[in-house]
């Protein structure tokens, strides 16, 4: 049986004790690893609940999506590409839609968790999934339907804070004093010794004094490479997540924990950690790679632009007992009091294809 320097806390306290404070993007890998290695986060009993949870109607509209591009396009043998997928359900019903249209695509999962694979295996069995570890083993001889939702907040990010000295790399470094405990020593964020100053765009270069900015490479990357795959191979993309669509300041990092924010340097890897995601750089890595960005909107417009609310009043009128249920998932998807506009959508096509529906009027 794992003692209790066997825990994460303790690996990263000794590590720290030994090495010094580690990078925040460092402390926030090692704790979503750990996490999702360990459990299937999703649903009541679990610590939050994704918008395809919420209701079919979300993967419906996705699927619908996904569909007419390929239709529009001529594209019958793109495969159907999703990042951490969850338990499977958004697949389930977007797939469902895209039948409905005449299309089986190929069903590629790229998911790190080996419970949540378990979990997608067993919802999406008669499409034989194939799982992947990262984009880069994904088909390259076909074009891609690719969905993103809230994969990429869960990246680990890095901060850079203004202080007296110059730019400086936030850090995780220990606190408490008990050094004979590791489990038992806590963590705290502080501004790095290295200077950063390098790594600030020029246009933030002289903002003011405690100015904190965040930065993930780890998206910009996975969005490049993605990019350069439509680019090369045809197809289309949905990124969907809680965040930005302009550049931002402050501290966006949180951890959520049975439905309620709990302290990010807290216990990690009980707790899911994720940052808000920054739309307009994800939308410049895919330029980059020469991919076309049809544009970012609102969730909620997004999915009344497709129909949802319609897709809602026929769900209420096959079955008028779910109607009250139906009417709160629609509301938990689209309102501004809800997911609605916290949560943002990105388009992304290969130069050729149709332009996307639903973002006629969303800045690009």
């Amino acid at each position: 049986m794992a003692g209790p320097h066997d825990s994460l806390t303790g690996r990263l306290a000794r590590t720290i004790a030994h090495l010094g404070p580690i990078p925040l993007a460092q402390y926030m890998a090692e704790a979503n690893a750990h996490y999702y290695a360990h459990r299937d986060p999703l649903g009541v009993t679990g610590d939050f609940v994704t918008a395809p949870e919420i209701s079919q109607m979300f993967g419906e509209m996705l699927g619908g999506w996904l569909a007419d591009m390929a239709v529009r396009a001529g594209s019958h043998d793109a495969c159907y590409v999703e990042l951490g997928g969850g338990r499977g359900t958004l697949a389930r019903d977007a797939l469902r839609v895209m039948a409905g249209a005449g299309l089986r695509p190929e069903v590629h999962l790229v998911e790190a968790s080996p419970v949540l694979r378990e979990a997608q295996r067993s919802l999406l069995a008669e499409h034989a999934p194939v799982f992947h570890d990262s984009a880069a083993s994904l088909p390259e001889d076909r074009p891609l339907l690719i969905v993103a939702n809230e994969f990429f907040d869960a990246l680990p990010i890095g901060q850079l804070v203004r202080t007296p000295r110059g730019w400086r790399e936030m850090v995780v470094a220990l606190g408490g004093t008990d050094a004979d405990e590791p489990d038992a020593r806590s963590f705290v964020p502080v501004p790095g010794d290295r200077p950063m100053d390098s790594a600030i765009p020029p246009a933030r270069a002289d903002a003011p004094a405690d100015t904190l900015i965040e930065v993930c490479p780890a998206a910009s990357a996975i969005m490049h490479e993605l990019g350069g795959r439509l680019a090369r191979q045809g197809g289309a993309m949905l990124a969907l997540d809680y965040g930005h669509l302009q550049p931002f300041t402050g501290s966006s990092l949180q951890a959520v924990r049975a439905h309620r924010k709990v302290d990010p340097f807290t216990d990690p890897g009980a707790a899911d950690l994720t940052a808000h995601v920054d739309f307009a750089a994800l939308a410049d890595a895919a330029r980059a790679a020469g991919c076309r960005v049809d544009g970012m909107a609102q969730q909620g417009e997004f999915l009344l632009a497709l129909g949802i609310a319609q897709r809602a009043a026929a769900l209420a009128r096959a079955n008028p007992a779910s109607a009250g249920t139906v009417a709160e998932a629609l509301d938990r998807l689209v309102s501004a009091r809800a997911m609605g506009s916290l949560f943002k959508v990105l388009a992304l096509a290969a130069p050729g294809w149709p332009q996307g529906a639903g973002l006629a009027h969303a800045p690009s």
